[in-house]
């Protein structure tokens, strides 16, 4: 198991200037490399506190290839129907160039309705859109003098450049939503999983489906599984919950609030997504740690959060940690990430595999 840091600023611009997040991140990232951490991926998300503050990840994994050496920096994710596939694959190919073959590619639907209102996109369009999007980036990666004929975008006798520096092209991955659907398609086309943590007897049948739809496609090995978490160390337990717990709540209130309308534009595309946040509506810290999906405590208490997770959803590859959400103190999540590293992740790392 592999761990890394994921930027995912949920904060106003009167909580934190987008400089102190875009400063105080940068630093943590740097030191998490020193420390052990193999990746660091970074969202796309616009217009409110949550995730607003990184509506580009392929411009935030750019600065990273500047101030990093040996991490894999993964787009976490591109948003295909916000985007065109030659403006994507051009920057795909231009970071894959400046980090010297380190980038790994998630792709993701998006799932706001502010965002696919603001950029005059419907939401009934959403799969096709993005499923569209990967494959003609795909080509165009892979390919010269690719011409493709789609629904929402067309181009003729195109070579996209830079070509990538990995060849044929960076990994792919795809962030899945909690449907056995996205599951199928991600294994059969054999991408890589980026998935929500959730309760563990849910994410491993769903698991169960993406290693089945893998194997039955003929793909080597058996995927890769990415999953990002809220965590925060302390040597005390009942300190770690008591600074931790109200940074990783409002994490949880800005995307109640960035979701608010979600019950009023309903989408086949989206089927049951306004009962997942009814859902979430209850969530606190408490809840959250138990099911899997925020790692809080001491070192001893994390490790056996993460042992039981491990055991009860079939397995992990990778765990990208949420250290600096909300207004968390910069240097409460630097001792964090600094004891996490030497008390907790000895006990879990294998040999990189990132490759």
């Amino acid at each position: 198991m592999e761990f890394g840091i994921t930027l995912f600023p949920d904060v106003s611009p009167a909580e934190k200037s987008a400089a102190d997040y875009f400063r105080e991140s940068f630093a943590i990232v740097e030191r998490a490399e020193q420390l052990g951490y193999t990746h660091a991926r970074s969202i796309e998300h616009y217009f409110t506190p949550y995730g607003g503050n990184s509506p580009s990840s392929i411009l935030m994994l750019t600065a990273l290839a500047s101030r990093t050496k040996t991490m894999k920096l993964i787009t976490g994710a591109v948003i295909p129907a916000f985007n065109h596939p030659l403006k994507i694959a051009g920057e795909l190919g231009m970071l894959d160039a400046i980090s010297n073959g380190r980038l790994l590619v998630g792709f993701g639907r998006a799932f706001l309705p502010h965002e696919f209102r603001r950029f005059q996109v419907s939401r009934d369009e959403s799969v096709a859109r993005f499923r569209e999007g990967i494959e003609q980036v795909d080509l165009l990666l892979r390919q010269e003098n690719v011409t493709s004929h789609g629904r929402f975008h067309s181009f003729t006798d195109t070579t996209s450049m830079p070509r990538p520096t990995q060849q044929p092209r960076p990994q792919f991955m795809i962030a899945a939503n909690t449907t056995a659907e996205s599951y199928e398609y991600s294994g059969r086309n054999g991408y890589g999983m980026m998935a929500v943590p959730m309760a563990a007897e849910r994410l491993r049948e769903n698991l169960d489906i993406y290693h089945k739809a893998w194997r039955e496609a003929g793909h080597p090995g058996r995927g890769k599984v990415f999953l990002a978490f809220h965590m925060f160390v302390d040597p005390d337990p009942a300190r770690a919950r008591r600074v931790a717990g109200a940074h990783v709540e409002a994490y949880f209130k800005s995307l109640m609030e960035a979701t608010k309308d979600m019950g009023d534009q309903l989408s086949a595309d989206y089927k049951g997504y306004e009962e997942h946040r009814k859902h979430m509506e209850g969530l606190n810290l408490d809840k959250l740690i138990a099911s899997g999906a925020a790692w809080v405590g001491s070192p001893a208490e994390v490790r056996e959060q993460i042992a039981r997770y491990q055991h009860e959803s079939g397995g992990i590859d990778f765990a990208a940690l949420q250290v600096n959400f909300h207004t968390l103190p910069f240097d409460e999540a630097m001792r964090s990430i600094e004891l996490f590293a030497r008390e907790v992740m000895p006990h879990f790392v294998q040999a990189p595999a990132l490759a």
